[in-house]
Order: structure tokens, then sequence, then C-alpha cells
């Protein structure tokens, strides 16, 4: 239906049809393209969800599927621990406090996951004497543990400046209201602003989540066999390329799962903001 212009009460006239350019022509294409790939996708596994492949290695993917969640939660987990020292370093004006903390993120965030996943589990061999005379040696021999130890630092370093960003978002003035009611600034970070902090980073927090969940991949390089180490181990069996498509759709379901999820959680937190 075409609205009436209010002014003069005269209908607009239709819009001119739009042509078949090039750009939207090839766009066509490529959507036409996506859509049968996907269809073949969903045929491609329907047709082998029972196959000998996948009755045999099942169990493997369920063993690697909880290494990987195992993985993801300790590490965000300590990650989240490490974070709010980290964060109150960088925000310190003091420089002994901030110059270290912006050298841990700088370090951090500016290498590859990879490499510092190689540092911990092929340089700890190098401090073995020294471990072993803390006792610590125990732990940094173990794979798991140095997966554990490398994530940690990494997420750590994402989740300090997520949560500094989101300090600083919180208005000055309620600084200064908690000072008016003599709370001191312990109470007042604590009680006050880090939980409005806490909600501005919600969304950056889930993109990390996310991250860390793809990231944690990297953990089957060394030794560990969570889900792409379990992956790998059965290709390398049976040389079977669905290996690799079936543990893309459980990251993907993984993904998909914690993206619905976290919208739920922030729409549950955030449900008092107008918006």
């Amino acid at each position: 239906m075409i609205s009436a212009n209010p002014a003069t009460g005269l209908k607009r006239p239709p819009a001119p049809p739009r042509g078949w350019t090039k750009t939207r022509i090839l766009g066509h294409v490529l959507m036409a393209l996506w859509i049968v790939s996907g269809a073949w996708l969903l045929y491609y596994l329907a047709i082998n969800v029972a196959s000998p492949f996948v009755l045999k290695y099942w169990p493997e993917y369920l063993s690697g599927f909880l290494v990987t969640l195992q993985i993801v939660g300790l590490s965000l987990l300590i990650g989240a621990v490490l974070s709010v020292p980290i964060a109150a370093a960088r925000a310190s004006k003091w420089w002994l406090l901030s110059k270290p903390a912006y050298c841990f993120v700088y370090f951090f965030r500016g290498t590859p996951l990879l490499a510092q996943t190689f540092l911990v589990y092929y340089g700890a061999g190098t401090f073995q004497a020294q471990l072993e005379a803390v006792g610590l040696w125990g732990l940094f021999r173990e794979a798991w543990f140095c997966v554990i130890f490398a994530f940690s630092l990494n997420t750590s370093a994402y989740q300090a400046e997520i949560l500094r960003g989101a300090i600083q978002n919180v208005p000055r003035g309620q600084w200064e209201g908690a000072a008016a009611l003599g709370l001191n600034k312990q109470v007042t970070f604590f009680k006050i602003i880090l939980p409005q902090a806490l909600i501005v980073a919600l969304r950056p927090y889930g993109n990390e989540i996310i991250l860390m969940l793809k990231g944690s991949a990297i953990a089957a390089i060394v030794t560990v066999f969570d889900l792409f180490g379990e992956t790998r181990r059965a290709y390398s069996r049976s040389y079977d390329f669905q290996a690799y498509i079936w543990a893309a759709v459980i990251y993907l379901f993984l993904v998909e799962m914690l993206r619905r999820l976290w919208d739920k959680i922030e729409a549950r937190l955030t449900r008092h903001l107008i918006r």
C-alpha cells in the first residue's frame, strides 16, 4: 500500500523496479551456492549419522568434548580471578603497578596464543631444575596443566582490558556519590562500580568465551586430547574426512548454544534498562 503525502494528499509514485546489476546477480549466485552447500551438508550428516565411523569414534568425541569444556571453563575462571587485580593495576596512578600490568597485557594480547602455549610447554623443560627446587615440576611436565596455565594468562589479559574499559565507562559521579555517603574506595569499587561495569562488559565477555572455545583447539598440538585432538586421532586412524566435518559441526553447535545462552543472560541482567 502506497501512503499518501500528508501535505498534498496525493499518493507517492511507486518505486522504480530494481535492475539486475552485476553486483545483484553475483549476490544471488553466492546466496544460492551457500544454500546448496548447506543443504548438501545436512544431507551428508543425515546419511552418515549412523555410519561405522560415527559408531566407532563417538565415545572419543565425547571424551574430547568434555576435555574441551574443562580447559575452557577452568581457563576462563582463573582468568576472571586474575583479571580483577590486573585491571586495577592498569588503572592505578602508581607506575610501579600500572607499568608491569601494561607490559603483561601488551605481551599476551600482542602475541599468538599458539606461541604462548609453546613457550610454556616447551620452555618449562629449560627450567626443570628450578621448578623441581620449588616443587612445581610435577605440574609443568603435564601438557594439560601447561595448556591451562597458558590459556589462563592469555584470557586474563583480555578480560582485564574488557573490565578496565567497562570500569572507566562508569560515570565518575558514582565515585563521588559513594564518597559523599562515607563509603571507602574498596567498598565503592566492589559494591557499586564493579556490578555496573560487569553489565557493560557482558557482550565483550561473551565474545571472549567464544574466542577461547575456538582457540582451545591449539591444545591438540601439545598432545592434549581435547575435541580437536580426538578428531586428529580419529582421522589418522581412519583417513575419513568426515572426522573434521563432525568436529566442525560440534564446535558450531557449542558456539551457537553459548551465543543463545549469553543473549538470555544479558537480557535477564539488563531487563531494567531502557533499550
